[in-house]
């Protein structure tokens, strides 16, 4: 049995090989999936149980310094992306419409593979998103949705680009994520950078709506395909993946949106800190001075109920 399952395993590895753009083989990464695959499982695994098991007797890491370099390294790195794959066809020979990938050794379509892989490198350095997370044991952030997206989108775009790395229809929405995340990454690093920067991160619930919008262009731009008298994209799964890509994920944004800002699961940081401010901490309003609730000798803590302050045991958090 075992026997077998490896003699499968090599067959599709060797049928990968056969299939792989060549100018793709001297790229990092590229030769075997099988690198990328384990990287990807030990994020997953580090993300779900041994950073949380490693941080669980260690108290938080400030990581501010390190956080703004990174951030505002993404905005540098996402904005010199956008301006290749612009170059690469998208703002030169592209249509917008059915535009082909390009097996070619001439300039420009050399030009798409190199940011192909650039996109795909950039997509293992936001893994170092969760990791801040770890480190900063800020474990409510590591959701289904973070990791699930930082770990398909890498896994998929390896694949997309070994078969297809200068394909137009097939790397606009890799344009669009890079545009997106140039917004994304300038919040954080200006959220990172301290409280003196928070009157101008207002603009944060928004986030997750300039996310539904970039699934919107995606599946809009894709879904031309299917209403073109003809169109001969060279791999056309990866038509049908996107357009499920682009759907999917929407459906996944659209629910963090509702329980986000529609039933206020997850309210924003901007919210949390004036109702610790305010005494809500935990679902109980307490009496705040200074940051700390006001407790007597006896160990008990005023709460305020209906506007009226009342004593109650304290608790254990």
């Amino acid at each position: 049995m075992l026997r077998e399952v490896g003699s499968n395993i090599m067959v599709f590895y060797e049928y990968v090989l056969q299939r792989t753009d060549h100018r793709l083989l001297h790229y990092p990464l590229m030769r075997t999936p099988f690198q990328m695959t384990s990287i990807l499982m030990g994020y997953v695994f580090f993300s779900l149980y041994a950073g949380p098991l490693l941080m669980a007797n260690r108290k938080p890491y400030n990581l501010k310094t390190a956080m703004i370099i990174y951030n505002f390294s993404m905005v540098s790195l996402n904005t010199f992306l956008v301006y290749e794959f612009l170059m690469s066809g998208w703002a030169t020979t592209f249509t917008w419409r059915c535009d082909l990938c390009d097996y070619s050794s001439n300039p420009q379509a050399l030009r798409m593979v190199q940011v192909a892989w650039w996109f795909l490198f950039s997509k293992f350095t936001e893994l170092l998103d969760t990791f801040f997370f770890v480190l900063r044991k800020k474990h409510s952030q590591i959701t289904f949705l973070h990791v699930f997206h930082h770990s398909f989108m890498p896994f998929t775009w390896w694949w997309g680009i070994t078969i297809a790395p200068a394909g137009g229809m097939s790397s606009f929405h890799a344009m669009v994520n890079c545009c997106v995340h140039i917004i994304m990454y300038t919040y954080y690093g200006l959220s990172a950078a301290g409280p003196r920067f928070q009157k101008y991160l207002w603009w944060k619930k928004y986030m997750t709506a300039i996310q539904l919008i970039q699934f919107v262009l995606i599946s809009l731009h894709i879904s031309q395909y299917y209403f073109m008298e003809k169109c001969d994209f060279q791999v056309p799964m990866f038509i049908h993946l996107i357009w499920m890509y682009g759907t999917f994920f929407f459906l996944l944004f659209s629910n963090f949106w509702i329980q986000a800002y529609v039933k206020g699961k997850r309210l924003p940081t901007a919210t949390m800190e004036k109702l610790k401010q305010n005494g809500v901490i935990n679902g109980d309003v307490t009496v705040v001075i200074n940051s700390k609730p006001l407790e007597n000798s006896n160990g008990i803590t005023a709460h305020r109920v209906n506007g009226h302050n009342q004593l109650g045991k304290v608790k254990e958090v």
